[in-house]
């Protein structure tokens, strides 16, 4: 089964479509991706013990977890455990980041490259990029997935797509100048970094060329006070995104960017409610705006599937009758395993960068957990301009109703990111 390719106008009708309209194309095509599935891939032919014959079928078989995936059989240890086709069929090689666990090895046949630049489409449909944008893109490149796949959908939109593989953040500030482009692909991390390296440089990036700037890889994009702070300094559009190696890209930001839509052209949704991890079901009271885990499954990507992958990201869905696609609000707010108990209060980084990032003269900053008997304790270490560590423990108590430790450090001590920023320590 190949990958459909749209037009522009064929992806905004697909958005346009009634939902009950869709959902019952969505219920085909998931039926016909499992019959394949089932047919054709032996990670998945081994697992599942009875044929799926429709979505209730479909809704008994086992979640998938991140664990689960990576090949252990020597000779293949670290490869991803879920490949439908012996090694000769691929062509392209990535491999996870390695943030929640060993890193993967994940391999794409020339038909899943499409269903990449298919979903990536829809991503750039949303910055409104055309071909006739230029577009720096801030990545040190090697096998992270996300890089590459920018970088050939930007060139298949015709777009002009600047490299900067392993140049200084000083040297692409000076392609900035210089190569005047309309967009700028990085992470939120690494857009307020350099912000903070051209304000130390007396460089106004407000005058810059860059009108747009796509990230991803962390919950700043959808977060108002870190997207505010980059508008800010850059004079520009922040759009978010969303995508895994071990899936594709699955989310596309909202025309005010509060937040992400599912592609559900291309992934079939689940939610797993946080405290029983049972399945939630779509579109009701139940699940409307609640904290929930995301579960996906690829529509599309035949040579490495995943079916019903426990992504470990922490959402709110919400369902919008002028969009067929199910909307979640603010993104990405956290990975699973990040979420703390703290005096009975759940707490995720994300709602303390929220905070951290509101503060003027707050900097840089790292939240350090760790476990006290069985209580979850924290403590938030800061750059702060104006050196007042109390007017920030009492902004986090008056938010989240918790009273934590804040020391602050040197400015310039604490660490700068380019990929996803590590600013959370586990070490509960």
């Amino acid at each position: 089964m190949k990958q459909t390719r749209h037009t522009p106008e064929q992806r905004q009708q697909i958005r346009r479509q009634p939902r009950e309209a869709f959902v019952a194309w969505q219920q085909a095509r998931l039926q016909q991706v499992v019959a394949w599935v089932a047919s054709n891939n032996d990670f998945y032919r081994t697992r599942w013990k009875s044929d799926v014959c429709d979505t209730k079928d479909f809704l008994s078989l086992p979640l998938t977890l991140k664990s689960e995936l990576v090949d252990s059989e020597q000779g293949r240890a670290g490869r991803a455990a879920n490949l439908s086709f012996a090694a000769e069929a691929y062509c392209r090689f990535h491999r996870t980041s390695g943030t929640t666990g060993r890193p993967m090895v994940v391999l794409d046949t020339k038909d899943d490259w499409q269903f990449w630049m298919e979903g990536w489409q829809f991503v750039l449909d949303s910055a409104g990029l055309s071909e006739a944008d230029r577009v720096l893109m801030a990545f040190s490149f090697g096998p992270f997935i996300g890089f590459w796949s920018a970088f050939d959908a930007v060139v298949e939109r015709g777009a002009l797509a600047i490299p900067t593989g392993a140049m200084s953040s000083r040297a692409r500030l000076d392609l900035v100048q210089t190569s005047r482009p309309d967009a700028l692909f990085c992470t939120p991390s690494y857009a307020l970094h350099l912000a903070q390296l051209a304000n130390e440089q007396q460089q106004n990036l407000a005058d810059c060329s860059v009108r747009k700037i796509i990230v991803a890889g962390e919950p700043g994009g959808s977060i108002a006070e870190v997207r505010n702070r980059i508008e800010t300094a850059w004079g520009a559009r922040v759009i978010d995104h969303a995508g895994a190696t071990e899936v594709g890209p699955w989310g596309f930001a909202d025309a005010a960017g509060k937040g992400l839509f599912v592609n559900e052209s291309l992934f079939y949704p689940e939610f797993l409610d946080v405290q029983s991890d049972q399945v939630l079901q779509a579109n009701s009271a139940q699940t409307e705006g609640q904290l929930c885990q995301l579960v996906l499954t690829t529509l599309g990507r035949f040579g490495c599937p995943v079916m019903r992958y426990v992504t470990g990201d922490l959402v709110r869905p919400t369902w919008q009758k002028e969009s067929p696609f199910v909307f979640l609000d603010g993104g990405v707010l956290s990975r699973a395993d990040d979420m703390m108990v703290i005096r009975g209060v759940n707490v995720f980084p994300s709602s303390i960068e929220q905070i951290l990032r509101g503060i003027d003269g707050v900097q840089e900053f790292r939240i350090e957990a760790w476990k006290q008997g069985e209580m979850d304790q924290l403590k938030i270490t800061v750059e702060d301009e104006k050196n007042d560590p109390q007017r920030i423990v009492k902004a986090i108590e008056l938010r989240l109703g918790l009273r934590v430790g804040v020391e602050v450090v040197a400015d310039g001590s604490l660490p700068r990111f380019e990929m996803k920023g590590k600013r959370f320590v586990d070490n509960r």
